[in-house]
């Protein structure tokens, strides 16, 4: 093969304007149909850059937010180096992840200790980056700890401390026969964690959308208390000014309003005229677009962009630029282990998905093989985060979709994904970039990705036999609880920087180790997916199946939940995986008509 081929590659197969070109949603004209690419075909370097750059840029608006709202929330809101790290750190370790789990490496001395050959990595196009499960809890956990005057820094280095012991548990799990994993987590539990993981972090992108997470807090939190308070309270309560930018406004200002519903203008408009590499990076571009409006406005002669963060930002960057002192923090433990029960099953269905939209077959030692070496990989990837100084990693559902968009499966694409991760992290700028993007317009874009995360789940609800009572009863008493303390968390943690003073537990005078065991109580209730996920399991496990019951549809067959058919569902919740038949049925749904419904030869 020539150099021409290695680079380009024959253009009869390898049709670039069809995947860059603008698509005009109301043309007649025959649409031209996509090539597939299969797991390890070896496409040519500009494709596989290109098909990496499309995957990196999928996945870097969600990958950025967590350690930027952890970072600029909870650990230190002034410290805008230490927020550029944080970005820079996430998008390194993401890439590094993302090597690992795409290649599938024989682990040594395990066909002797387990009887079979176990893998690091899947093998397979599945990347890597940033959890959202784990956000939750460290906001809450490092707010707990900053209360009882730790600083903010030594918070997180607890919190890394701990992620790291606890990670152990999901790499205990890729050991275990996935039909187990399957039965602790059937679909309804798992909808329902899902549903209140969106949930949980929807709020979190409203906050930001009105101009700030931080002012958002203090407007409310300044009048907490509607007793004993000294002075009596204004009403109604002055709102707190967000600077986004050299703009102060007050917190839900049109103007701050305004910019981030540019951000959704922008998506609509990339969904209907956008290519197919256009849409597979939406939300990066949808916020490169309301970073543009921002840019070109004003209030009255002042900026809403920070320029100062990219003039400030070093051109390069590394791992450990900044340190963390490890830790631990025993009252996360019980949250955290949650969280890492959520992962392992979402990677079984993310790696489900990623075989399904890659055609290949889920049934057969390779697929097993594959989960094991995911699970592996995600086990230690959270362990690598941690050492890293970054937010757990795990494997990113989002990105099947731009495989079933591009028909791309081949791992170089993957590799070259991981390449550009580690490339953007490394040039710090790009992460001064991100910094100086105005709260309202970040708000813009994380309240849809959580919106995603939240649809993701109701997806999966709807497989479900919502005619059932038993399914019907489960989800909405574990609804109840975990939205509940999600929409209100507060009848269990304390208000107004307090520490130790919620009703539910008052213990300001109690030990050291029962404080600690106090602050793990109350992490658990306040998160919501955390109770919520214990509620699901627990009612699933304990309720009968549903005898033949008619729900109230009159004398239609269909309306009569019959043995049957509870019978048939459990099965399916026994044996389908957490995610895979859902995405991959609305990814089928969402695939334009200018994609192939075969495959090339």
């Amino acid at each position: 093969m020539g150099l021409k081929e290695n680079l380009v590659g024959d253009p009869e197969r390898y049709d670039y304007s069809s995947m860059c070109m603008p698509n005009n949603p109301w043309s007649t004209a025959p649409k031209k149909k996509l090539n597939f690419y299969a797991k390890d075909e070896k496409i040519p370097i500009l494709l596989a850059l290109v098909m990496g750059l499309q995957h990196a840029f999928a996945m870097v608006g969600g990958l950025v937010t967590p350690p930027l709202v952890v970072f600029k929330f909870s650990v230190d809101f002034m410290d805008q180096d230490l927020q550029q790290y944080a970005i820079a750190a996430a998008l390194i370790t993401s890439g590094i992840c993302s090597f690992i789990n795409i290649m599938k490496l024989p682990i040594p001395f395990t066909q002797q200790i387990f009887g079979r050959q176990m893998f690091l990595g899947s093998g397979v196009l599945s990347v890597m980056g940033t959890s959202f499960t784990f956000l939750p809890i460290y906001e809450i956990a490092i707010q707990q700890m900053k209360d009882d005057g730790i600083d903010g820094r030594d918070a997180y280095g607890k919190m890394l401390g701990t992620t790291m012991l606890c990670c152990l548990l999901e790499l205990f799990f890729s050991v275990v026969p996935v039909r187990y994993i399957k039965r602790i987590f059937p679909p309804i539990v798992t909808a329902i964690t899902v549903i209140l993981i969106g949930v949980a972090l929807i709020g979190t992108g409203m906050k930001y959308w009105g101009g700030g997470v931080v002012c958002a807090e203090m407007g409310w939190k300044e009048h907490a208390h509607i007793t004993n308070y000294d002075p009596p309270l204004s009403f109604p309560p002055p709102f707190p000014t967000c600077a986004n930018g050299e703009v102060e406004l007050g917190y839900g200002s049109p103007e701050y309003i305004g910019l981030g519903f540019s951000v959704m203008v922008g998506l609509v408009f990339i969904e209907i005229f956008g290519s197919t590499f256009m849409k597979n990076c939406n939300v990066f571009l949808a916020l490169l677009f309301g970073y543009f409006v921002a840019g070109v406005s004003s209030h009255d002669g002042y900026s809403y962009v920070d320029s100062d963060a990219i003039k400030n930002a070093n051109p390069i960057t590394f791992l450990w630029v900044e340190t963390f002192p490890i830790g631990f923090y025993g009252p996360a433990v019980i949250p955290l282990l949650i969280a890492y029960l959520v992962t392992t099953v979402e990677t079984i269905g993310d790696l489900t998905a990623v075989y399904e939209v890659s055609e290949l077959d889920t049934e057969g030692e390779e697929y097993q093989e594959s989960i094991q070496g995911g699970l592996t990989a995600d086990a230690i990837g959270s362990i690598l985060a941690s050492l890293f100084t970054t937010l757990p990693n795990t494997t990113f559902s989002q990105n099947n979709g731009v495989i079933a968009l591009t028909k791309c499966a081949s791992r170089r694409a993957g590799l070259a994904c991981g390449m550009w991760l580690v490339f953007m992290g490394v040039f710090s700028k790009i992460a001064g970039i991100i910094t100086s993007i105005p709260d309202a317009v970040l708000g813009g874009m994380t309240i849809f990705l959580f919106a995603n995360v939240l649809a993701s789940g109701i997806a999966l609800a709807s497989t479900l036999d919502l005619h059932s009572r038993r399914v019907k009863f489960i989800m909405a008493l574990s609804l109840a609880i975990g939205v509940g303390v999600t929409v209100w968390p507060f009848a269990f943690l304390d208000m107004r920087g307090s520490s130790y003073t919620a009703n539910f537990w008052q213990c300001a005078d109690c030990s050291e180790t029962l404080k600690g065991l106090r602050n793990g109580v109350s992490i658990f209730l306040s998160t919501g997916y955390c109770v919520g996920t214990v509620a699901a399991m627990f009612l699933n496990a304990i309720l009968p199946a549903d005898a033949g019951v008619n729900m109230g549809h009159g004398d239609d067959e269909d309306a009569i939940v019959s043995d049957e058919t509870n019978k048939a569902g459990q099965v399916v919740e026994d044996e389908a995986s957490e995610v895979a038949t859902d995405d991959v049925e609305a990814i089928k749904r969402d695939i334009s008509d200018a994609e192939v419904n075969e495959v090339s030869a």
